[in-house]
């Protein structure tokens, strides 16, 4: 190396940049008058690289202090000389001065920020002060928007303006997101000025000025029009937020115009006479009643006031039905027209109120709640009989609607739907059930124009809506037909002039007459012929013949010589067995017929007044009327003449004659004994089952579940539960707790249900009722874990399936049992289809057969059991 070079040293870095206090001042001094420049609009002049270095070393060398206390006594003057300006302009111009003080104290706090930069990094943030932008807001906030003289101007003329928009005038509504606007940015990243300085304020004189508004438009309105109004303003209050209202207010906002106009008058609307919801419901005002309910659903709670309307009118107006058709039946003036448009008026209540479901209360459940209210109230509630006679005329409607032949198969399917809907409020479906029973027999006895297509649809909804056990005897009316046309179709090849159904009188509302009748000699032996095919198929059946629900076709012959003229009469068997004791004699005494035909003597009254009508006139009877004396002397009229070769003669209407045997279909007015034996029944098994699943019950919680488990059929009295308490009591299937009188334990009872004879008279005895053993109730299992098995019962003469209702001694079944629960017999084969649907539950004692009854029916099934223990 040259030793003559010189060595290149690197010094350690001396700072010799200082900053004394002096120093610090000069630099403020240049700092505050580039501020000042910036405040007076020359910021072109300035180098704000140089600006920023001047507050950087400032900040640098510990003199922030000086710089941050220096820049906020600078902007309080300029804010001070700014706010004599806005304090001196007049009310047309205060908020645009007011804007124009405040947009250029943003510009200029922007520019003193940018060279301030490191001061607010470091500094402000060391010593936890305001940055200095929020800190000019904040003056800015002091001098000028809460100046004494500007604040409470300036509150003024905002509330004012929006009077003025909600009375109607333009205002400048750009004006009004300004300054709304400001007011949101000094409250420093939250809206507590804007919300002192105009919200509260705002919200006070919303409140009065929409308290004065509803009660005018109540006062001047009617309630279509006053929602009408009440919507407009509740759309111009939400365009006011969207236009210069802080989002913050909308939801404050619109409560209280809401809590003003809607939930502070909704039952004054609801109930306003005239144009409330009354009319509303009358005149169809769907529109109107839509415009309610969205107005309304803003304030959920006053949904209830509509409900309530809807409620109270159903009740009002079916209830206005209901007694209306109760005086006719009191006055014995109502007829089927009237109770044809009784179930019309009720179906077009209820299609009323769905259609207001759907179009106007978007299927809202809580209206269907109160619709279904309704009318359960007047269909059960209101009257004890009310829903006995809804249930009767609502069958009679049904009748009619199967027997018109000019509806569509699409518009009788819709009036079904309906006519179900209207089912669904019943109380008593049972008493229906027996009603409509009734009507059907009619219609399939006397082909009277239904379709089974139309049969069977009504009866599968009805079906859907109860359960297979509703419809069971329906359906078996059905098969009885079937049955019987096979039946015919054989015996047609032997004697073509008899025709005859044979009824299950476990399926059917028939009734014989109390008295047996004596049929003409030529008869008997076609129906003794009958008798002998009908045996040779069934053997071991009985027959009851109902002649007073028969009919009959016979040729008479009128006049004498020249006039002489035949006819042929369709006459019931009752009347057939009359006129044709003409043929042995002329003239016959009432108590003579009587006794030569062995009909009932109210029976033969209806029958013999009915041949004596004047419209017909077959028959004469020596006095006028309908009554007959035992001593009236009756003769065939050869003077009888008709327009038609074939003529029916109709039985006089059953109000005629109340005593009759045919008074099938007579208006309710208490329960059919038919329904009130078989309640027992229910009611008695419904008792049997719960005790039996839970051993002991308090009196209270046995009616409640009692009443749960047949409210799908009928709801019972609580004295009907509490007699047949006390009857299964007596009968021993119950006792009651010694220490608790109102403690009811189970003694091992099983009570089976249903009847053990088709003897066609309408008798109908009861099943055995059988004491379970104490070892046969023994959990004890015998191999399959189903428990021990029981006692096998002996089949009695005439006793029938309980699945299929058949004669249980026809050769060609073979017979299994109950062997866990009963004992009572029934046919393999139903029991193996039965099982193949569904698991085996005995229909007389309940018992589960369980999941292995299958295999076991199949294996008894291969071998003949014919001769049950």
């Amino acid at each position: 190396m040259d030793a003559g070079r010189k060595k290149f040293v690197v010094k350690p870095f001396r700072n010799n940049i200082g900053m004394d206090v002096n120093k610090a001042k000069e630099t403020w001094q240049s700092l505050r008058s580039a501020i000042g420049e910036i405040h007076g609009h020359n910021a072109s002049l300035l180098s704000f690289e140089e600006l920023y270095r001047n507050s950087y070393n400032m900040v640098l060398h510990k003199h922030g202090d000086m710089l941050y206390s220096g820049v906020v006594e600078c902007i309080t003057e300029h804010l001070v000389q700014m706010a004599d300006r806005v304090i001196k302009a007049t009310d047309d111009t205060l908020m645009t001065q007011l804007f124009a003080a405040w947009t250029d104290h943003t510009i200029t706090m922007t520019m003193i920020r940018d060279i301030l930069m490191y001061m607010d990094r470091t500094y402000v943030s060391q010593k936890r002060k305001m940055l200095i932008y929020d800190m000019g807001l904040v003056l800015f906030l002091e001098s000028i928007a809460r100046h004494p003289q500007v604040k409470d101007r300036l509150k003024w003329h905002l509330l004012a303006n929006i009077d003025l928009e909600r009375n109607g005038e333009l205002i400048d509504r750009g004006v009004m997101k300004d300054i709304l606007g400001m007011l949101v940015d000094l409250g420093v990243r939250s809206n507590s000025v804007y919300e002192e300085d105009f919200e509260n304020e705002f919200l006070s004189t919303t409140a009065a000025f929409y308290n004065a508004e509803a009660q005018r438009l109540l006062d001047q309105n009617t309630c279509p029009d006053f929602m009408e109004k009440a919507d407009r303003r509740l759309t111009e209050e939400h365009h006011r937020v969207m236009q210069y209202l802080n989002s913050s207010t909308e939801l404050k906002l619109k409560a209280i115009v809401e809590r003003e106009l809607i939930a502070n008058h909704a039952k004054a609307l609801v109930d306003m006479e005239g144009s409330g919801c009354v009319a509303m419901f009358r005149d169809d005002k769907v529109a109107d009643l839509r415009r309610m309910y969205v107005l309304f659903k803003r304030v959920p709670a006053t949904l209830d006031d509509i409900g309530t309307a809807v409620t109270t009118y159903i009740k009002t107006t079916g209830l206005d039905l209901v007694q209306a058709q109760l005086n006719l039946q009191q006055t014995q003036s109502s007829s089927t027209e009237s109770a044809l448009q009784f179930v019309n008026a009720l179906l077009t209540l209820q299609d009323k109120f769905m259609g207001f479901l759907t179009s106007c209360w978007a299927d809202d459940k809580a209206f269907h709640k109160c619709i279904q209210r309704g009318s359960v109230y007047f269909l059960f509630e209101a009257f004890m009989n009310t829903s006995r006679l809804c249930a009767y005329t609502l069958a009679q409607y049904v009748d009619d609607l199967l027997k018109s032949k000019s509806r569509f198969e699409a518009d009788l399917e819709r009036q079904a739907d309906k006519v179900v809907g209207l089912f669904r409020y019943l109380s008593d479906k049972d008493v229906f059930e027996e009603f409509y029973k009734r009507f059907l027999a009619k219609r399939l006895l006397h082909a009277k124009g239904s379709t089974d297509e139309g049969e069977k649809m009504v009866i599968a909804k009805l079906k859907a809506e109860c359960g297979y056990q509703f419809t069971s005897k329906l359906e078996g009316m059905f098969k009885d037909m079937a049955m019987t046309k096979d039946l015919m179709d054989g015996f047609k090849k032997l004697n073509p002039l008899l025709s005859v159904q044979v009824l299950t009188m476990g399926y059917w509302p028939t009734e014989t007459s109390s008295a047996a009748s004596h049929l003409p000699p030529g008869v008997r032996s076609w129906v003794q012929r009958f008798e002998t095919f009908y045996f040779g198929r069934h053997n071991g059946r009985k027959l009851t013949w109902l002649h007073n629900m028969g009919s009959a076709d016979i040729k008479a012959t009128f006049g004498h010589g020249d006039t002489m003229v035949r006819h042929e009469l369709t006459v019931s068997t009752f009347q057939m067995c009359i006129l044709m004791l003409f043929n042995e004699r002329p003239t016959w005494v009432f108590r003579e017929i009587q006794e030569k035909t062995g009909i009932d003597p109210v029976d033969l009254r209806r029958h013999l007044i009915s041949l004596c009508t004047p419209k017909f006139r077959i028959v004469l009877k020596p006095s006028k009327g309908k009554t007959i004396e035992d001593d009236d002397v009756f003769t065939i009229n050869h003077e009888y003449k008709s327009k038609l070769h074939k003529v029916r003669i109709p039985l006089v209407s059953v109000k005629d004659s109340p005593g009759s045997a045919e008074s099938m279909a007579a208006p309710p007015t208490e329960l059919p004994p038919t329904v009130e034996e078989d309640r027992k029944h229910l009611v008695e098994a419904a008792i049997v089952r719960i005790m039996k699943t839970r051993k002991s019950m308090q009196h209270n919680n046995l009616m409640t579940e009692v009443t749960r488990q047949l409210t799908t059929r009928f709801v019972p009295s609580p004295q009907m539960i509490k007699r047949r308490i006390e009857s299964l009591i007596e009968r021993e299937y119950l006792t009651r707790n010694q220490s608790d009188r109102r403690l009811y334990n189970y003694t091992n009872m099983v009570l089976t249900e249903g009847y053990s004879q088709v003897d066609g008279g309408g008798g109908r005895k009861p099943f055995l009722r059988r004491k379970v053993l104490e070892d046969e109730a023994s959990p004890e299992t015998n191999g399959d874990g189903l428990g021990k098995e029981c006692v096998r019962h002996t089949v009695v003469n005439g006793e029938v399936c309980a699945i299929c209702r058949e004669d249980m001694m026809e050769a060609q079944h073979n017979l299994t049992y109950c062997k866990r629960g009963c004992g009572n017999n029934f046919h393999i084969d139903c029991s193996i289809r039965k099982q193949a649907k569904e698991n085996i539950i005995c229909p007389l004692c309940r018992h589960d057969w369980g999941d292995s009854a299958l295999s076991v029916l199949k294996k008894e099934a291969d071998v003949s059991n014919r001769n049950p223990l």
